[in-house]
């Protein structure tokens, strides 16, 4: 099964390529919507973070209050490291989970949509990296009326994220939503229809071997627990010694 990473700037375009790939049934992780799942109430993410940031942060459904979350990391660096420790493992393991679900039920691809996909190292998991792009001044323009905002408002979000054009360094193919609504949708057309061709004569051999990346990354997460957990022994040993 190939796995397909999404990615893009904000007001680039990604969200509405996202929901156009999901009208044409494409399989589709989002990784935002999995953000939110796995702080809900009952959760160890969401025990870990009451634990440390108190219970102020809960609304009063038990739901944590993101806007009160988000002023308190703010401007503090360490809580914001504390707050991405809790919740960005959570959020990996569930993607990975999702895209386990997609090759058991005999998927030929699936795509997962990470804004963040380049930074926080995930492209290296899926066979597939796609950028959607638009100039630095469409971008800038669009987020703009977005949220009519000022130009230095804009600026000032847009110089906080990874470049567009860097991204494309890393961009198997692009997406180019520099034109119409229209224009947009017959790449994105044209596009599924390139996947289909790709996967369709090695689906069935494909389909016996976990998911691109998958290993990989089952790999990484599996070390990273271990390394946890001699760090704890060797800190049980110290105490007790």
């Amino acid at each position: 099964m190939l796995v397909v990473g999404l990615t893009g700037g904000i007001a680039t375009g990604k969200s509405t390529v996202s929901a156009l790939l999901k009208s044409h049934n494409i399989p589709l992780i989002d990784a935002d919507v999995l953000a939110r799942e796995v702080v809900l109430p009952g959760t160890s993410a969401h025990k870990q973070i009451v634990e440390y940031f108190g219970p102020d942060v809960l609304q009063e459904d038990g739901t944590l209050d993101r806007p009160k979350l988000g002023s308190i990391v703010f401007n503090d660096e360490v809580k914001r490291r504390k707050l991405n420790s809790i919740v960005h493992p959570a959020v990996r393991w569930a993607m990975f989970w999702a895209v386990v679900q997609c090759w058991i039920k005999g998927q030929k691809l699936c795509v997962v949509d990470v804004p963040l996909l380049i930074e926080s190292g995930i492209h290296k998991w899926v066979g597939k990296v796609v950028v959607v792009y638009c100039s630095a001044e469409i971008q800038l323009q669009r987020l703009m009326k977005r949220d009519n905002s000022s130009r230095e408002a804009a600026m000032s979000r847009l110089n906080a994220q990874l470049p567009i054009t860097e991204k494309l360094d890393y961009a198997d193919q692009v997406i180019d939503n520099s034109g119409t609504v229209q224009e947009l949708e017959e790449q994105v057309v044209s596009f599924i229809k390139r996947l289909h061709r790709e996967v369709s004569w090695t689906w069935r051999i494909d389909w016996l071997l976990p998911p691109l990346g998958i290993l990989s990354g089952l790999w990484t997460l599996l070390w990273r627990m271990l390394k946890r957990n001699r760090r704890a022994t060797r800190k049980h040993r110290t105490r007790t010694s």
